[in-house]
């Protein structure tokens, strides 16, 4: 055989070999990341159910995933709840307070699942809210270019870090740079938009040909390069499954990156996760969904909201009666030691005036109602959706013409919105399994309403006329919540009843 002729048959021996050997390794690390992931799994799952999900525990952690809309939850509704005295500390980089400490009874936070595993997990319930997958690709993109485009007011990239960095020294406050997950998306966003500007400048553009925002590159990276980047890979895509198993790459969770990195590489075992996620759903005391915002919100305020008042009046009452125990004590102590100096006072005089005289910077909202609650909301997401719609338009003239809407994402290409579905699978599953718990959740809430609204309408009906204000009175307190909220049921109280929506809004 010639010398030509060996060495071809050299390099096909040699590539077959490799073929095998590299087959073997795949096949190695294939079942080490299955041995990996299905161990994790299967902790996870058997992780001790609560008895009663249905009912709230001491401490409510509420998992925010981002641009589902929990700000507005927080500001509007649990504020509105809990006073600032009983909100646990923010904890966006590592853990800032004592969760044993029962004066902790508010913990709304990025963190993913895993926080639990630092939580008193027998006296804590779970929240959340889950957004349609594509949406909340949109919205993550949008808002990570709203917020690096404030920076633009610096004349560069160097000026803009270093102003940020002395001002997240002298405030006290939360920054946006401090919140998991855009303390990773802005920096990258803003060094990118940066560059954009400074490429403009050398080419001496002034004209933006493109009309469309989301494939704008002059101004700003196209949505389709932003879905690509290992960033958006390791961050956002399956965002929300990631986040409620406990797997983002800010988890507590020892093997969280490889778990992720795992089932990045292997498609299949992404399902192990899903499962998981899943079932922590499940556990929730309450799953809501942006998409369904007025149901969404009332069923949080008949769910969630009546729970906290009622332990927060009873929380008020039990405090109420100690320190007229206490101060019952102090007095008799007095009356027995009266050679004691007038300038003198007992222990228990200085715990009763203590527990007496609480923090009057917000008093506990003990007569609060869920109907009173529905009423504050609506008055305050108006007042931050004004103020987020400035914000968000001051920002975007600095990147103009380039304007984000919800007609504008109509344009999108199909094969870009195939591929965010595609990037996203897992997300889309676990959203359908969330709209699924929230029907679930929806259905008997409308029809127990609708139902004792039915019964003690008929019962005091005879009656009504004598008494109307009692009567209506009865009514709206009974199922505690306004008249216009019984608006939001219509739908899904006539599935109750077989009557059609405005047949079913008579009759209530």
């Amino acid at each position: 055989m010639d010398p030509a002729r060996k060495f071809s048959a050299l390099l096909l021996l040699l590539g077959f070999v490799s073929v095998l050997v590299n087959a073997s390794s795949l096949n190695d690390d294939y079942g080490h990341c299955e041995r990996v992931v299905q161990k994790w799994a299967f902790s996870s799952l058997e992780e001790e159910a609560k008895e009663d999900k249905h009912t709230l525990r001491d401490l409510l952690f509420f998992l925010h995933v981002p641009r589902t809309g929990g700000r507005t939850y927080f500001h509007c509704f649990l504020r509105k709840l809990y006073p600032s005295s009983l909100e646990c500390p923010r904890s966006y980089d590592k853990l800032r307070f004592d969760p044993r400490k029962r004066k902790c009874r508010l913990l709304v936070t990025h963190d993913d699942y895993s926080m639990m595993s630092k939580l008193p997990k027998q006296r804590t319930s779970v929240v959340t809210i889950l957004r349609d997958p594509v949406d909340r690709i949109f919205s993550t993109y949008e808002f990570s270019v709203e917020v690096a485009a404030r920076f633009l007011v610096h004349p560069n990239l160097t000026s803009a870090t270093q102003m940020a960095g002395r001002l997240r020294a002298k405030t006290s406050g939360v920054s946006t740079l401090d919140i998991w997950p855009w303390k990773y998306l802005v920096p990258w966003m803003r060094e990118d938009l940066f560059a954009r500007r400074d490429a403009r400048k050398i080419r001496g553009l002034n004209d933006i040909l493109s009309s469309d925002p989301y494939d704008m590159s002059d101004m700003v990276m196209p949505l389709q390069e932003y879905i690509q980047d290992p960033v958006a890979h390791e961050i956002i895509h399956n965002g929300a499954t990631f986040q409620v198993a406990g797997l983002t790459n800010n988890s507590y969770t020892p093997e969280s990156h490889e778990v992720r990195q795992c089932v990045q590489k292997y498609m299949v075992l992404g399902d192990l996760v899903l499962q998981v996620a899943k079932k922590r759903l499940d556990d929730m005391l309450y799953v809501g969904l942006t998409e369904e915002h007025r149901e969404s919100a009332t069923m949080f305020a008949n769910v969630v909201g009546s729970q906290v008042i009622s332990q927060l009046r009873v929380s008020s009452s039990s405090t109420e009666s100690t320190a007229d125990n206490k101060s019952a004590r102090s007095s008799s102590v007095s009356d027995s030691k009266s050679n004691r100096s007038p300038h003198q006072k007992s222990t228990s005089e200085q715990n009763t005036s203590d527990i007496a005289s609480p923090e009057n910077d917000e008093a506990l909202k003990e007569n609060m109602t869920v109907g009173d609650l529905m009423d504050a909301y609506e008055v305050c997401i108006s007042s931050l959706r004004k103020a987020q719609t400035q914000r968000r338009t001051s920002s975007l003239k600095r990147i103009s013409p380039a304007n984000f809407t919800k007609e504008a994402r109509h344009h999108v290409s199909k094969s870009v919105l195939q591929q965010i579905r595609s990037l996203n699978h897992l997300d889309l599953e676990l959203y359908k399994y969330a709209q699924d718990i929230f029907a679930k959740q929806h259905k008997p809430l409308s029809c127990i309403i609708t139902g004792a609204i039915v019964i003690v309408r008929d019962i005091l009906a005879p009656h009504a006329a004598a008494h109307h204000f009692l009567y209506m009175h009865f009514l709206e307190r009974l199922v505690d919540v306004t008249l216009k909220s019984l608006k939001a049921y219509a739908r899904e109280m006539s599935v109750c009843f077989s009557l059609s929506p405005s047949e079913m809004l008579v009759r209530t």
